[in-house]
């Protein structure tokens, strides 16, 4: 079980693991940042702007929150804080387990993680992939991350591109599809206000339904549409050649080469 976890570059995406971690009632102790640029650090949780301060912080994992691009940069620097019995954590997109174990070779264990912004409301799923930890290592880190939502052993890394492109990006997609849906009803003369709530709350309210359901949501998606009726004259423009299925395979294949290409330096 990791006693003290030592986040380094709190961002966005760290900052919703930490604020869900505490709201979930982990002690603020139990945590420190390294980060040279955050404001303030939530209460009781320390706040190094340097290396050579956190060497002090006594933890046992690190958490990096940084760019994937600034690995290269950063990487050396980081050398005294990843020694023996350390386990590393990388949110770095595209970075693979063995570049990880390239650039801190002396850690315990190195940890790929990918969660999303919904951390923050412990709503999260977080898939995970691992080198170096035994059995009861490997439930202690199930345990710290399943706190954020659900957490998920992914089996084949050569996959882990494409769960981030479903799971880590998908919200932002998600919210694109929330806007575009109030935008195409501002666009045949609805209200901003007004159409923006609806559509917010109609999500909201779907995908909650869809979680609590027996069946999936192609069935419910037939449930809402009954036949001739104003659903399924809808349904059958997204489903015309599959056309939504078309654009979410093109969109998450993007997203899924971009974290290769990351891997490489591009």
């Amino acid at each position: 079980m990791v006693q003290k976890l030592l986040i380094i570059g709190c961002g966005n995406m760290g900052g919703a693991m930490l604020a869900g971690w505490l709201a979930a009632g982990e002690a603020p102790a139990r945590f420190a940042v390294l980060d040279p640029a955050l404001p303030e650090a939530p209460a009781g949780v320390p706040l190094y702007r340097s290396a050579d301060e956190a060497a002090g912080a006594g933890h046992d994992a690190v958490l990096l929150g940084f760019k994937p691009q600034q690995l290269g940069a950063l990487g050396p620097g980081l050398q005294g804080l990843t020694g023996a019995g350390v386990t590393v954590y990388s949110l770095l997109a595209g970075m693979t387990l063995a570049q990880l174990a390239d650039a801190f070779p002396q850690a315990g264990a190195h940890v790929r993680v990918m969660p999303n912004l919904a951390a923050r409301i412990n709503k999260s799923p977080v898939i995970l992939a691992q080198s170096g930890l035994d059995d009861a290592e490997r439930d202690g880190v199930f345990a710290l991350f399943d706190t954020l939502g659900s957490a998920v052993w992914l089996g084949d890394e050569a996959q882990f591109d494409l769960v981030t492109a479903l799971a880590g990006s998908g919200p932002g997609f998600v919210y694109r599809f929330i806007d575009a849906l109030a935008g195409a009803a501002v666009d045949l003369g609805l209200d901003q206000a007004t159409a923006a709530s609806l559509a917010l709350a109609t999500v909201e309210g779907a995908a909650a339904l869809a979680a609590s359901a027996d069946v999936g949501p192609a069935t419910l998606a037939d449930r809402v549409a009954s036949p001739g009726g104003m659903t399924r004259e809808g349904l059958n423009v997204l489903d015309d050649g599959a056309a939504l299925r078309r654009l979410l395979t093109v969109t998450l294949r993007a997203t899924a080469d971009k974290g290769a290409a990351l891997s490489k330096g591009s």
